[in-house]
């Protein structure tokens, strides 16, 4: 009797497991990609929130690797203006250190994944200089640019998405 219950048990669980696999495969965004072969984005980052702002640079990490999965190579750019730029400096101001101190080292470390991932970063200095940033401080894996909105023009006419991060 035993054995009948750990073997319908088995048989149970494998049945679940195709049918949650099953389920999966079918969560994608094959509606919106169609035939696309590159998806090419400029995400603008304008974020006050340091804790947000994590969240949406691990969020970004995951949308590149889905598109990868889902056949689309990703060709992304962020630019980083406004608010944002208080948190991608190597110096913050004491008042950033002290309420986000650890959450600063995180934003550190997805700057540096997004880099590896081939991801294009640029920070504005109007931004970093309405912001009081020194910009010899800034996360070695940013591109400094004159103007963020530019940049933003720019990569709009050359065919990127805009995505819009608040």
């Amino acid at each position: 009797m035993r054995k009948l219950f750990q073997y319908t048990l088995l048989i149970l669980s494998l049945a679940l497991a195709a049918s949650h696999s099953h389920a999966d495969s079918k969560i994608n965004d094959r509606a919106a990609l169609g035939d696309l072969k590159v998806g090419k984005a400029v995400f603008l980052i304008d974020i006050a929130d340091a804790k947000k702002m994590n969240f949406y640079l691990e969020v970004i990490q995951g949308t590149f690797k889905g598109m990868q999965a889902q056949g689309v190579t990703p060709d992304f750019v962020m630019v980083y203006i406004g608010p944002s730029v208080q948190y991608l400096s190597t110096s913050p101001k004491a008042e950033i250190a002290d309420r986000h101190g650890a959450v600063l080292m995180e934003i550190e470390s997805n700057v540096e994944k997004l880099a590896a991932l081939g991801i294009e970063q640029e920070i504005c200095a109007v931004a970093t200089d309405a912001f009081g940033i020194d910009n010899n401080t800034l996360l070695s894996d940013l591109n400094l640019v004159g103007d963020g909105f530019i940049s933003l023009i720019g990569y709009q006419a050359q065919g990127y998405h805009l995505v819009p991060v608040y």
